[in-house]
């Protein structure tokens, strides 16, 4: 496994990346993106990146033109969704297959793209943000699911039980919306896939199932 560091052209600017290739031919690259609050060092991604290169998995991390400037308020959807096909864009492979996804926002803003019509294979969403936690199950107008039934791609949608941003329901609610969907559900995960002491886990546990699913689900989708 080796990794290879890079700067993406982004409206004037750019955003870092790392890109970790596995011993050989990858069969596969997995572009992540991390929540709104975490940037290219997200806790998840780094953790998720060996695993991935021990399957065959090439992987790269990126972060938003917001993260690069060291500015905490999250860049406009549009930016946002710019960055997103400018980074497929500059690392989509000449021969495999391309996956894209993340956590929360960064994975919310990725389904937008894959949405509006931006060729991926696989889509992967991690602790999707349905909607604000302040927002009660009841506001349906308030959910981040309109775009959902235009996702072609086979996605993945893995979160907590505890995530305060969909419930389990909710978020089988609207994975139905998408034409091939699988949900795998964390037990007594929050929406930072952190578990109550009482439950005999750690956070890494529920990475480690998270990423176990993920593979699973990805040889069966590409």
């Amino acid at each position: 496994m080796s990794e290879q560091r890079s700067a993406i052209a982004v409206n004037g600017g750019a955003v870092s990346a790392v890109k970790t290739v596995p011993d050989g031919a990858a069969r596969l690259t997995f572009v992540y993106a991390p929540g709104a609050g975490s940037n290219i060092d997200d806790p998840f991604g780094r953790y998720l990146t060996p695993r991935l290169a021990a399957a065959g998995i090439a992987t790269v991390r990126f972060q938003f033109p917001y993260m690069e400037a060291g500015r905490k308020g999250p860049d406009r959807p549009a930016t946002l969704e710019e960055t997103w096909r400018r980074v497929i864009d500059a690392v989509r492979p000449d021969t495999g297959k391309l996956a894209i996804g993340g956590r929360s926002m960064g994975g919310r803003i990725g389904s937008n793209v894959a949405a509006q019509g931006t060729p991926v294979d696989a889509l992967a969403l991690f602790a999707y943000p349905l909607h604000a936690p302040s927002k009660s199950s009841l506001a349906r107008s308030a959910w981040r699911d309109g775009h959902l039934p235009k996702i072609a791609a086979p996605t993945f949608f893995a979160s907590g039980t505890r995530d305060t941003f969909a419930t389990p329901e909710e978020l089988r609610e609207a994975a139905g919306k998408v034409p091939n969907s699988t949900v795998h559900i964390l037990e007594g995960a929050d929406h930072g896939f952190a578990v109550l002491k009482s439950s005999g886990r750690i956070r890494e546990d529920v990475w480690d199932e998270a990423i176990a699913a993920m593979l699973e689900w990805l040889a069966a989708a590409c």
